[in-house]
C-alpha cells in the first residue's frame, strides 16, 4: 500500500512539475550543462563508497 502512495504523489507531482517547467523560461546554457556534467561521476563515486563505509560499519 504504502508503494502506490508513493507512485500517486510522485505521479501528482510530476504532472505539476512538467506543465510549470514547460511555461517557465528557466533555460541552462550548453556551458553550464557541461559545467554540471562535469561533476556528476565524481559526486556519484563519494556516495557509493560512503554508502559501503556506512553499510559495513552497521554491522
Amino acid at each position: 500500500m504504502t508503494v502506490l502512495i508513493i507512485l500517486g504523489v510522485l505521479l501528482v507531482a510530476l504532472l505539476v512539475v512538467v506543465p510549470l517547467l514547460e511555461r517557465s523560461s528557466f533555460r541552462i546554457s550548453a556551458e553550464q550543462t557541461s559545467k554540471m556534467s562535469r561533476w556528476i561521476l565524481p559526486l556519484l563515486v563519494v556516495m557509493v563508497v560512503v554508502q559501503l563505509i556506512m553499510h559495513f560499519t552497521s554491522n
